[in-house]
């Protein structure tokens, strides 16, 4: 097992990892919209919070070896359903044609006040 961490990434709050390393499957933690850089929250529209969302973990999955074609299983987490069609669309140009599997969990709310949360799971080899 190996600990994955980027500076290009949400730093922890809390008593977690960004990413953990396992055989050949990385598992990252749920991120949220937060400029890497200056480690700010960054609220905005769904649109905007969902790139940034994708855009540190794509930071991790590269300090891992690994790209976002090789995720596979992702979960998001948003405060309404209503919120979907816009965060499809984000996300359906993050990834283009690959298509990992995923599941949508409604929430009453995210640390913060944030509108998404990702965590995703991906292949290493």
């Amino acid at each position: 097992m190996k600990v994955i961490s980027t500076n290009n990434g949400l730093k922890p709050g809390g008593h977690y990892s960004q990413a953990i390393a396992h055989g050949n499957t990385l598992y990252i933690s749920g991120q949220l919209s937060v400029d890497p850089n200056s480690g700010e929250k960054k609220f905005g529209s769904i649109e905007e919070e969902t790139l940034q969302v994708l855009e540190n973990m794509e930071s991790i999955l590269l300090a891992a070896g690994t790209c976002k074609e090789k995720v596979l299983k992702v979960t998001l987490y948003i405060p309404d359903i209503k919120l979907w069609d816009k965060v499809n669309k984000v996300y359906s140009e993050f990834f283009g044609q690959h298509k990992p599997a995923r599941s949508v969990v409604p929430t009453r709310e995210l640390h913060y006040g944030f509108k998404i949360e990702i965590e995703a799971i991906a292949a290493l080899d």
